[in-house]
């Protein structure tokens, strides 16, 4: 896993490292870039310390680096750091932990 990140999210924020759109169909055509979907799966790189809560404490947060995620088609905030293409995203942008 890329541990190497230079970034440090805040509070309920992760760093997340999308995984490349698929280049075929399941029946074996070819897609151009224009017609690529946006991926919504990556691996998390850096997680945040968890949102800072009503009682002073910070909440834990559901996810861990190294984890592969699904999150919602147009959340976040699409950065390059280091050459690398990131996504910055609340947890609650999170939608589902791929199990493997």
């Amino acid at each position: 896993m890329a541990k190497d990140i230079n970034l440090n999210p805040l509070d309920d924020r992760i760093v997340v490292e999308p995984v490349a759109a698929e280049e075929t169909t399941a029946g074996g055509i070819v897609l151009p870039d224009t017609a690529k979907e946006k991926p919504q799966r990556g691996v998390v790189l850096a997680v945040g310390p968890g949102k800072l809560l009503d009682s002073g404490e910070r909440g834990e947060l559901s996810v861990a680096v190294g984890d592969e995620v699904i999150y919602g088609k147009y959340s976040g905030s699409d950065i390059e750091i280091d050459g690398r293409e990131v996504k910055i995203l609340r947890e609650s942008d999170v939608l589902a932990k791929v199990v493997k």
